[in-house]
């Protein structure tokens, strides 16, 4: 499948519209190409669990939309995608202002794509982030 980076654009974010858990944590999509999709997710106090971190399961939920929306730019047209199975490594503690989840295909077939996510978080001031998840993914096209 080859799209122009409009046209995934509009397939991308038309799905990404739909999702309610989305708009509950606040986050954005904020690039779509070929095979790669970044979500960014702002901090704030009703995504953070008792020490003040953001919680697990927010940034959880951003990285796997990411490599399942990386997966989608993939897939052929009219197909939609889901999880299949997922592994998240959280290497430091979700502090920052603003978090970015990159979901990236590294193999894409008919039925299965293999996905990396990364999260960084963007602390005030900062222009680089530092890596705080990473998450190996499977997704499967559902064909409709």
């Amino acid at each position: 499948m080859t799209q122009d980076t409009a046209g995934l654009l509009q397939r991308v974010g038309a799905s990404f519209d739909t999702q309610g858990l989305m708009t509950t944590l606040g986050a954005r999509l904020v690039h779509v190409a070929p095979g790669e999709v970044h979500i960014e997710l702002p901090f704030s106090r009703g995504l953070s669990q008792q020490r003040g971190y953001v919680h697990a399961g927010a940034i959880t939920s951003i990285v796997d939309s990411a490599c399942g929306y990386a997966a989608l730019t993939r897939a052929a047209a009219g197909d939609d995608v889901v999880t299949a199975e997922f592994k998240i490594n959280f290497m430091r503690p979700a502090l920052g202002e603003r978090f970015l989840a990159i979901g990236r295909v590294q193999s894409a077939g008919k039925t299965l794509s293999v996905c990396t996510g990364e999260v960084l978080a963007f602390a005030p001031g900062v222009a680089e982030g530092k890596t705080i998840a990473l998450m190996q993914a499977t997704i499967v096209s559902i064909r409709q």
